[in-house]
């Protein structure tokens, strides 16, 4: 009879501790941060700087690493001084950035301005989006510093690639379209 007791007594400590256990998730952790991480704001205040200063708020008048500041407005005047700058890339590097630009060109502009530059991308033939004109309108007056400045700011209904186009690639694909123009006028 006591052995009945002490087995049921073991039966009943199995079933408690089975009951316990969760398998999804640990019993003891070794650095619990590596598991439950802090997460911080952005721009909240934080204890371990000095001095109650936030973090991520950029110093005044500084320039982030990696973006250049372009030198002309987005407004009128600005785009009419932009015409007239030309290309800063080396031009003993033309082929190499020609072909670079086309690698480019392909990826974030011929889907609406076409492969050639005629204005009859994938959307525009599904009429999606309406009104992209070819390089090879008369009436258009196109430069490699008046590309620079539309790819920067936008321009009507295309908006800005400064995002997506650094500094270098940006006037690769102002002089890939300046060669598209040449190709359609010929």
């Amino acid at each position: 009879m006591n052995s009945y007791k002490n087995i049921g007594i073991v039966v009943g400590l199995v079933l408690v501790m089975a009951s316990c256990s969760d398998k999804n998730s640990p019993n003891y952790q070794y650095m619990p941060n590596m598991y439950e991480a802090v997460g911080y704001e952005t721009y909240q205040k934080v204890d371990f700087l000095p001095d109650g200063m936030e973090a991520g708020i950029p110093v005044e008048n500084t320039i982030s690493r990696g973006w250049m500041p372009y030198e002309f407005a987005n407004d009128l005047e600005g785009r009419d001084l932009a015409r007239l700058q030309a290309s800063p890339l080396d031009s003993l590097k033309q082929e190499d950035n020609l072909v670079k630009g086309k690698e480019l060109f392909s990826v974030y502009c011929a889907i609406c301005h076409g492969t050639k530059g005629d204005g009859q991308g994938n959307l525009v033939k599904r009429e999606k989006i309406l009104g992209v004109p070819s390089y090879a309108d008369a009436g258009r007056i196109i430069t490699v510093g008046g590309t620079y400045y539309t790819i920067y700011y936008g321009l009507n209904s295309m908006g800005s690639y400064a995002n997506q186009l650094n500094h270098e690639e940006r006037w690769q694909v102002a002089e890939y379209v300046m060669q598209l123009k040449q190709d359609l006028t010929k």
